[in-house]
């Protein structure tokens, strides 16, 4: 079932799988402020029995970042540019930037597991987008890189808190500061890839780990992700804490026992 076509962004539903695709292969999914609201509009379309979200890009890359045309002093037509931006109010600037970040942090919902699938180019806005899902499976030929320090500008599209998370803040600032590409071997060994699968079997294999996922109690998983992804922000006598109190919910759900 198709729920939202437009702008290059498509969703389609499977029963509890939901897939993004990012649909705009003769760009190589460059992205754009539309297709930003449109991945927005996508995560507050998701029934209520999703349980996974598997995000892909059609062609040859998985997003090449942040549209050029977005640098040129007129932009996109019903855009501000940048220039524009830039000339505005601090607020007004603030304002902006938090909207376009609206397309990239739902994937990380608690109710919700959600995978990448990631090959080619994985550039800037592209790499943020694949950091913004809980899980990553890419492709041999998988470029990741954080080009907007190149630019001039700094990775504002919610990538640097994830990416600190998975490889630790020097590599970070190594890999943002110098625009470096981040290949797959290198990926894998540095946890931003889960998982290197040939290309030909990056779907196959992002099906079976989606399908994986909704085997396990739907409660539990979610009390499971909401532990680990507040590990870091809390002390190891807080997480024995946390773990009491989820735990203590999951038995008197399992016996039917209200609290």
């Amino acid at each position: 079932m198709t729920l939202l076509d437009k702008d290059g962004v498509r969703l389609t539903v499977d029963d509890a799988i939901a897939t993004v695709t990012l649909a705009n292969a003769a760009k190589r999914n460059a992205q754009s402020p539309a297709m930003w609201r449109a991945l927005a509009e996508a995560g507050s379309l998701l029934p209520g029995n999703v349980r996974v979200v598997v995000l892909r890009g059609e062609g040859k890359s998985f997003s090449a970042g942040l549209d050029r045309q977005a640098f040129t002093p007129e932009g996109f037509d019903g855009e501000p540019s940048f220039i524009d931006l830039a000339r505005g109010t601090d607020s007004a600037l603030d304002d902006t930037i938090a909207e376009y970040q609206e397309a990239f942090t739902w994937w990380r919902r608690t109710d919700l597991v959600s995978i990448a699938a990631v090959q080619g180019h994985a550039i800037g806005a592209g790499f943020q987008l694949a950091l913004a899902c809980d899980l990553r499976v890419v492709a041999p030929d998988v470029q990741f890189a954080m080009r907007e320090t190149s630019l001039g500008l700094v990775p504002d599209l919610t990538g640097t808190h994830p990416l600190v998370g998975l490889v630790g803040y020097a590599r970070a600032l190594e890999i943002c500061a110098t625009g470096r590409f981040v290949h797959a071997e290198e990926a894998e060994r540095i946890g931003l890839a889960n998982l290197v699968v040939p290309a030909a079997e990056l779907d196959g294999a992002v099906a079976d780990l989606a399908a994986a996922l909704t085997a396990a109690p739907r409660d539990a998983v979610i009390e499971t992700k909401a532990l680990l992804a507040g590990a870091a922000g809390r002390s190891y006598e807080e997480q024995r804490t946390a773990e009491r109190a989820a735990q203590a919910r999951r038995l008197r759900d399992l016996a039917g026992v209200g609290e």
